[in-house]
C-alpha cells in the first residue's frame, strides 16, 4: 500500500528530528570532552596525577586559578569547610561546573560601579583604597603589581576596559598553555599511581572507532560513571565487574628455546651499527636516542638490539645488562610526524631482541623501547663517595684509576658508530645530556687545540683530559664531574645504575643501510602509539566482565608481558588491577595492586610484567575491574 502525503511529511519531520538530536548528542560529547581536559589540565599543572586528592584551601586555590577562576576566600570556604580534609578530581570538575569563569560583562559592570561619571577610568589611589579595604582585602603590594601592568598610558588611572581585555586574555593563555602542556609534554602525560612515577603515558587516541573482529560488537550504553575517589590499593573484589586474565606461566629463563637468526647466516649481508642509551630522570621518566634509517632499494632486513657490555672495572656491578630492550620501527611517509609502525623487535636470543622481514626503500625510524621495570630509581642507599681526582708527586692533579675507568666506558657508551673517536655530533649528545647545551664549530676548533683528536674527532685520550681540565678549572673541586657522572647514570660509588646502554645492528640482504642517531629525548606519543598498536595487534583481547566496551589486551613477547587497556566508551574509566595472584613477577608501576585512568575513546598501556628471577618460573595472573 501507497504511503500518503501526510505520512511521509510526518516520516521526514521524524528524521530531521532525529538527525538533529544525534547532533546535539554529538556536540555535546565534544563539549564534555573539552571541559574535562582542561579539567584535567589544570589540576596536572597543580598536582601529579588526576587520582592525587586535593589536600589543603591553598591547592584548592590554586588549582581554581589554573582552571582560569579568580576564586574569593567566601568562594574557597564554600568548598573548603572545617570539615573537609580531601577533594578528588571530580569534586574538582564539580566545583567547576558551579563557578562560572567572570565574563568581560560582569567585570565591566564590577567596574562602572566605582567609575560614577563613566569615564572609563579610574584613579590609582581610589583604587588602592577599595582593594585594601573591601571584601577579600589585597596588599599594597598586590594592588600596585596590577597597576603596574594595568597602567596603559602611565597617566596615574586604570583604563578599566582595557585591564578586562588584558584579564580575560591572560587567563586564556593560562588555559591555553596548562592544556598544550598536557598534549605535548610526556611527563605531564604521564599517569602517576601510588609511589611510582615510572607509568606509561596518557591514554592514546583511538584511531578508528570500531570494535576488534575478535570480540563482540555490542556495546555497552550504561557504562557506570567512573570514580576518581579509587583507593590507590584497591581491591578486586570492590566491583562485581572483574575479570581475569588467562593466567601466564612461563618457565625460567634457561628453558627459552626461542631463537633470532643467526649472524653466520647473514655473513654476506650489509650492516649498519650504532649504540646509544636509556636514561633515567629524576621524575621516573626514560628517555633514549632515536634512529632514522634510510634503505636504497627494498631488501630483507634483520634489526636487534641488546644492552652494550660496556668494560668494566673487576668486582663492579652490571645492572643495566638485565634490562630489557626492544625497537619499534616505524615507516616515514611524507613527514616525520607521519609514522606508520611496521613492526617491533619481538623474537628473542637471550639478551638480543629482533625481528626479520622484507622492507621496502625509503626512510624509517627505530624507537628504543624499555618497560621500567627494571631501569628505576633506586631504593638502596650508597655509603661513602668514591675519590674522581688526587694530586700526584709533583702536586698536579690527576684522575684516580677508578674514574679514568669509568671515564672510558662513558667514551664506549656515547661513541656511537664504535670507531674509537668522537665526532662533534656524537660529543654534543653527551654535552646536551649533561650540560644541556651544544659544542658549536668554534668551541670545537678550540678543543682541536688543546686536546688530542685524529681526522677532527676526539680520542680517548683527549676525552679524559678535557675532564681532568674540568676538575684543574674547579681547583680539584668535583662537583662539576659529578654532575656529569650523576647525569649519565652513575652513582656515588660511580655504578651506573640509572642508565643502560645498548647496541643496534641493521643486516640487510640487498642494500647498505643507513643509521643515523636524531634526537635524544623521550619517547613520545608516537611510541606510546606504538606500544599500544603492536599490543592491540598481536595480543589476545578480553573484554571486561559486565562492559564491553573496555577490552584489555595481554601479549607476552619473550620475558615480557604488556597489557594495554582500550576505551571506546565516552566516558574516562578508572581501571583497578590486582596482580596479587602473580608469582615471581615484576612490573612497571612498582606495586602489587593499583589503578589506572583511561581517557574516552583512547588506549594506554596498563603495566609492562617481567620475571623477577630469570631463573625461576613466573606466572602472570591479573584481575582487572571497573571502579564503581
Amino acid at each position: 500500500m501507497a504511503s500518503s502525503p501526510r505520512n511521509n511529511a510526518s516520516l521526514s519531520v521524524q528524521k530531521a528530528t532525529q538527525a538533529e538530536y544525534s547532533q546535539g548528542k554529538k556536540s555535546q560529547h565534544t563539549e564534555e570532552a573539552n571541559f574535562y581536559m582542561n579539567c584535567r589540565a589544570a589540576y596536572l599543572t597543580v598536582l601529579k596525577s588526576s587520582l592525587e586528592n586535593i589536600r589543603s584551601r591553598e591547592q584548592l586555590s590554586l588549582v581554581l586559578q589554573q582552571a582560569g577562576r579568580n576564586p574569593s576566600q567566601k568562594t574557597i570556604n564554600k568548598y573548603w569547610t572545617s570539615q573537609t580534609t580531601a577533594l578528588n578530581f571530580d569534586d574538582f570538575c564539580a566545583i567547576l561546573k558551579q563557578e562560572k569563569p567572570v565574563t568581560k560583562t560582569e567585570l565591566l559592570e564590577a567596574f562602572g560601579k566605582i567609575d560614577t561619571d563613566k569615564t572609563g577610568y579610574i584613579l590609582h589611589d581610589e583604587l588602592y583604597k577599595i582593594l585594601t579595604t573591601r571584601g577579600d582585602k589585597m596588599t599594597w603590594d598586590e594592588v600596585n603589581a596590577i597597576t603596574k601592568q594595568a597602567d596603559f598610558n602611565c597617566s596615574g588611572k586604570l583604563d578599566y576596559s582595557k585591564f578586562c581585555e588584558l584579564y580575560l586574555t591572560t587567563r586564556e593563555q593560562s588555559c591555553r598553555t596548562a592544556r598544550e602542556r598536557l598534549e605535548v609534554d610526556s611527563r605531564l602525560r604521564q599517569q602517576q599511581f601510588g609511589n611510582q612515577p615510572e607509568t606509561s603515558s596518557e591514554g592514546i587516541p583511538l584511531p578508528v572507532p570500531k570494535p576488534s573482529p575478535r570480540i563482540s560488537k555490542k556495546t555497552d550504553p550504561k557504562l557506570p560513571k567512573a570514580d576518581s575517589r579509587a583507593p590507590s590499593r584497591p581491591s578486586s573484589a570492590q566491583s562485581g565487574r572483574a575479570s581475569t586474565c588467562p593466567a601466564v606461566s612461563v618457565g625460567s629463563s634457561s628453558n627459552r628455546s626461542t631463537k633470532l637468526i643467526e649472524p653466520d647466516t647473514m655473513k654476506e649481508w650489509q650492516c649498519a651499527q650504532s649504540k646509544g642509551c636509556f636514561y633515567l630522570e629524576e621524575d621516573g621518566e626514560i628517555i633514549s636516542h632515536k634512529y632514522r634509517v634510510h634503505f636504497p632499494q627494498r631488501s630483507s632486513v634483520c634489526v636487534t638490539i641488546k644492552p652494550l657490555n660496556v668494560p668494566q672495572v673487576e668486582g663492579r656491578s652490571c645492572h643495566w645488562l638485565s634490562v630489557d630492550t626492544a625497537l619499534f620501527i616505524l615507516k616515514e611517509n611524507e613527514t616525520q610526524e607521519n609514522l606508520q609502525l611496521v613492526s617491533f623487535t619481538e623474537v628473542q636470543n637471550k639478551e638480543m631482541f629482533g625481528w626479520k622481514g622484507e622492507l621496502g626503500s625509503g626512510n624509517y625510524w627505530l624507537l628504543p623501547f624499555t618497560t621500567g621495570c627494571r631501569l628505576r630509581k633506586g631504593r638502596t642507599q650508597v655509603t661513602g663517595e668514591a675519590k674522581l681526582v688526587y694530586k700526584d708527586e709533583d702536586g698536579e692533579l690527576a684522575l684516580t684509576k677508578d674514574f679514568r675507568a669509568t671515564l672510558l666506558d662513558i667514551f664506549e657508551t656515547i661513541d656511537l658508530d664504535g670507531n674509537g673517536l668522537l665526532s662533534l655530533e656524537e660529543y654534543n649528545f653527551f654535552e646536551l645530556r649533561t650540560s644541556g647545551e651544544k659544542c658549536d664549530e668554534e668551541a670545537w676548533a678550540v678543543c682541536k687545540e688543546n686536546f688530542e683528536m685524529k681526522k677532527n674527532e676526539l680520542t680517548r685520550q683527549g676525552f679524559l683530559d678535557l675532564n681532568l681540565m674540568e676538575a684543574m678549572d674547579r681547583e680539584g673541586d668535583p662537583s662539576d664531574l659529578w654532575v656529569t657522572l650523576l647525569s649519565l647514570g652513575y652513582n656515588k660509588a660511580l655504578e651506573m645504575t640509572e642508565a643502560c646502554p645498548f647496541v643496534i645492528d641493521i643486516y640487510a640482504e640487498r642494500c647498505k643501510p643507513r643509521i643515523k642517531a636524531m634526537y635524544l629525548e623521550a619517547g613520545g606519543s608516537q611510541l606510546s602509539r606504538a606500544v599500544c598498536r603492536a599490543v592491540v595487534n598481536k595480543g589476545e583481547p578480553k573484554v571486561l566482565d559486565g562492559s564491553e566496551n573496555i577490552v584489555v589486551h595481554t601479549y607476552k613477547s619473550g620475558r615480557r608481558i604488556t597489557s594495554v587497556i582500550e576505551n571506546k566508551s565516552e566516558n574516562k574509566v578508572i581501571i583497578h588491577v590486582n596482580n596479587e595472584q602473580s608469582k615471581n613477577c615484576l612490573n612497571n608501576r612498582g606495586l602489587t595492586v593499583f589503578a589506572v585512568e583511561v581517557a574516552p575513546k583512547s588506549m594506554m598501556v596498563c603495566q609492562h610484567v617481567v620475571p623477577l628471577n630469570e631463573q625461576e618460573e613466573w606466572i602472570y595472573s591479573c584481575v582487572h575491574s571497573l571502579g564503581s
